[in-house]
């Protein structure tokens, strides 16, 4: 039987500005948004509303600034579209 798509799963996001990344503490809450290039007709986009943050990997040294990784508690379906919005998008967290 596979699980439902409303059950809850960790998925790891990059989010482009690590700063912003270094002020999130698990158990956080958090809306990600998808920025895309304006030239794609594009704007901003709410993927998923009030995630939960379970972990804050540290930034390798000397690491680039190629943004930075959060891991997020969300329903199956939801990591489903972060991952893909990751793969084409700039993706931005706001506090809750």
């Amino acid at each position: 039987r596979r699980p439902p798509a409303t059950d809850p799963v960790t998925a790891p996001v990059r989010i482009a500005d690590a700063a912003t990344v270094r002020l999130l503490r698990p158990g956080d809450r958090v809306d990600v948004i998808a920025a895309q290039e304006p030239s794609a007709g594009v704007g901003a986009r709410v993927l998923v509303r009030g995630a939960r943050v379970t972990q804050v990997p540290p930034q390798p040294a000397g690491a680039a600034d190629g943004g930075a990784l959060v891991v997020l508690s969300v329903p199956r379906a939801t990591a489903a579209r972060l991952v893909g919005a990751g793969a084409t998008a700039r993706l931005a967290v706001t506090l809750c």
